[in-house]
């Protein structure tokens, strides 16, 4: 049995504390995902805190510094399953340092609205993103959930 693989992904949020816009990021590869959209991020390295390795994949994929702010509930310490072998944590963030740009893994970026929540669903995600995306529409709209995320 092989070991499970932690990823670690970022809601990108333009505001933590009043969150209005959400950063996704189309995927170029592997092909089965290229064309799709996700949360930025990407694996933990052996040795590494979940946290620095989404600061590390921020800074490498998007060339940006970030600000983390609550971890996305997902009922397991290992995050929402993605396949058999692999499971993300997601962060909601804010960009600290430098502006956005598709730098790796990834050919557009786009900033939607997160009062269009059909807008945000209807994107074409990539499916083990989908559940993810729905839950932080959730914890967002919820003024009761989102208090006890600052």
């Amino acid at each position: 049995m092989s070991e499970q693989i932690q990823v670690v992904g970022a809601a990108i949020l333009d505001s933590l504390e009043h969150p209005a816009r959400l950063l996704v990021a189309r995927r170029t590869a592997p092909e089965q995902f290229a064309g799709l959209w996700e949360f930025p991020g990407g694996k933990v390295e052996a040795g590494e805190v979940c946290e620095a390795a989404l600061h590390r994949e921020l800074k490498e994929e998007l060339g940006v510094g970030v600000r983390l702010g609550a971890e996305l509930p997902a009922g397991t310490p290992e995050g929402w399953r993605l396949n058999e072998r692999a499971s993300m944590r997601v962060w909601q963030a804010e960009v600290t340092e430098g502006e956005p740009h598709p730098l790796e893994d990834h050919d557009e970026l786009r900033w939607v609205a997160l009062a269009d929540q059909q807008a945000v669903l209807e994107l074409p995600w990539i499916p083990a993103d989908f559940p993810i995306v729905q839950a932080l529409l959730d914890v967002l709209s919820s003024p009761v959930l989102h208090s006890r995320t600052r």
